[in-house]
């Protein structure tokens, strides 16, 4: 049985990889850890702020590729030496995938508290109006 797309209706036109990006975000939607933020700090910007207790700024990389801001850690020191009594905050390795919109940037980067924050900042709209000379 074929699946019905809502990408399929003859408006909407140029939309064939909204319906990829879509599946994709929803692959990653139930990922746990870490756990995040997004939050509001301006008129056009937006700070994602991850629980990453343990993490030194060399353990992380953030990248984007695609539209995808993909943030990924690692422990770089062996915890196995250590003999804990209880093991309560989690040390494993991490990728945390976010879906950017056309034009959206990542304008900084800090590591405050136990909180990694990532910036990103949305341009401002440009105006698509314009008239289409007819020949003929």
């Amino acid at each position: 049985m074929s699946r019905v797309s809502a990408f399929g209706n003859p408006f909407f036109l140029g939309f064939e990889d909204l319906e990829q990006l879509l599946e994709r975000t929803a692959s990653h939607a139930n990922e746990g850890y870490p756990p995040y933020n997004i939050e509001h700090i301006g008129a056009r910007q937006i700070r994602i702020s991850l629980a990453i207790a343990g993490f030194k700024s060399n353990d992380l990389a953030i990248t984007v590729d695609s539209n995808q801001l993909i943030i990924s850690g690692k422990l770089s020191h062996d915890q196995n030496d250590k003999n804990y009594l209880h093991r309560g905050i989690a040390a494993r390795q991490f990728m945390r995938k976010f879906i950017l919109a056309d034009g959206m940037e990542v304008t900084d980067a800090f590591l405050e508290h136990g909180l990694l924050h990532i910036d990103l900042e949305r341009p401002e709209p440009k105006s698509s109006k314009r008239s289409i000379p007819i020949r003929g």
